[in-house]
């Protein structure tokens, strides 16, 4: 700890990144990123970008990207905010929507970043339990708030809550804006964003690191009535005026005009998941009930610290954490077909071994 710290940077635990090893050194199923490359569509459009306008400054309101979006959920642009990742847009958000004095509410269980976000910005926050299936309870939301932030589906549970239950949400809290972060949305969640015409308090908040591929693009939107977007640009505004660079966003608009790679992979995602799953349980694992593309899984016989550590040493990454109630539970990427056989051979191996 530096004696030149401030006292809110002497106070703060960041968020730790899951580890990115040497490329191809490891089967890498610990930072859920998609296994399979991004359009080309994306790869050519960036390609074209590296031009001379690179000494240009960007377009500050991502227009042609933010038009792209829009169309998309059949939205206006006053509808769209852009951001350097959906971290960024987290950050600005906090900012933007929730006080001091009452306390954001999230899970107990969830994404680390909200906790680190709440305190960086002094605001007070509660953890509501999940339930013994860590499922979110929404009723247990009925306390004095200054806002809501709930990852739909959950990260790192994977379980993900029914429209019906934002919707009751919504309608509970009027005073105050729900955010639903939906970066795993697309495969297989039911999304919110059809209840902002209804709900002037919902933010939707979408990445294109996921289900489009492009993690290294650092992009992600949010999506809501023009209030709530008005907000989020005056924050940025004060901090950082600049939107998303030439090259993310004419990567960002061309994966937009490619809606069938995004199907396609998603869908092989999907039935890999769904196999994986039974394999696993073959194994006597259990687990949530997936939505996302990613596994929540625990061994009755077996510690994840254990599994973790043996895998490692396998050569395969996956996401161990070392927190109250999550102790004995893995989260494991949903990698090709060809990786999550390398992980189905690594795991028998080793719980024979353990016997």
């Amino acid at each position: 700890m530096s004696k030149y710290w401030s006292t809110t940077t002497s106070a703060l635990t960041p968020y730790i990144p899951g580890e990115q090893p040497i490329e191809g050194s490891m089967v890498k199923l610990n930072t859920n990123e998609n296994p399979y490359p991004p359009s080309e569509r994306v790869l050519e459009a960036i390609r074209r970008a590296a031009d001379s306008k690179l000494r240009l400054y960007p377009d500050p309101h991502g227009s042609r990207l933010a038009a792209e979006i829009a169309g998309r959920f059949g939205l206006s642009q006053q509808h769209i905010f852009l951001g350097n990742g959906s971290d960024e847009i987290l950050a600005f958000a906090f900012q933007a929507f929730f006080d001091r004095g009452l306390p954001v509410l999230f899970p107990d269980v969830t994404y680390s970043f909200y906790s680190v976000y709440a305190n960086l910005y002094g605001l007070s926050h509660a953890p509501v339990p999940l339930d013994e299936q860590f499922r979110i309870k929404t009723g247990a939301y009925s306390i004095p708030n200054s806002g809501i932030i709930l990852p739909n589906p959950n990260a790192p549970t994977a379980v993900c809550l029914p429209l019906e239950d934002i919707r009751r949400l919504l309608a509970q809290h009027t005073e105050h804006v729900l955010i639903v972060d939906e970066a795993y949305i697309d495969f297989g969640g039911e999304s919110a964003v059809p209840l902002i015409a209804d709900y002037p308090n919902l933010l939707v908040i979408h990445t294109l690191s996921k289900s489009r591929s492009l993690a290294g693009l650092r992009v992600g939107y949010a999506l809501g009535q023009p209030e709530l977007i008005e907000g989020l640009n005056r924050v940025k505004n004060s901090f950082n005026s600049y939107t998303l660079d030439r090259l993310a966003l004419a990567g960002a608009e061309a994966s937009f005009q490619d809606e069938a790679h995004l199907r396609e992979t998603t869908a092989r995602i999907i039935r890999t998941r769904e196999t994986a799953k039974m394999q696993l349980a073959g194994l006597g694992f259990q687990m949530t009930d997936s939505t996302a593309n990613f596994l929540f899984v625990t061994h009755p016989a077996v510690a994840a610290a254990v599994l973790f550590r043996r895998l490692r040493e396998h050569g395969i990454l996956v996401r161990y954490f070392d927190k109250p109630r999550i102790d004995n539970h893995l989260r494991i990427t949903v990698g090709t077909d060809a990786e999550m056989r390398l992980l189905l051979e690594a795991l028998k191996e080793i719980l024979q071994a353990e016997k």
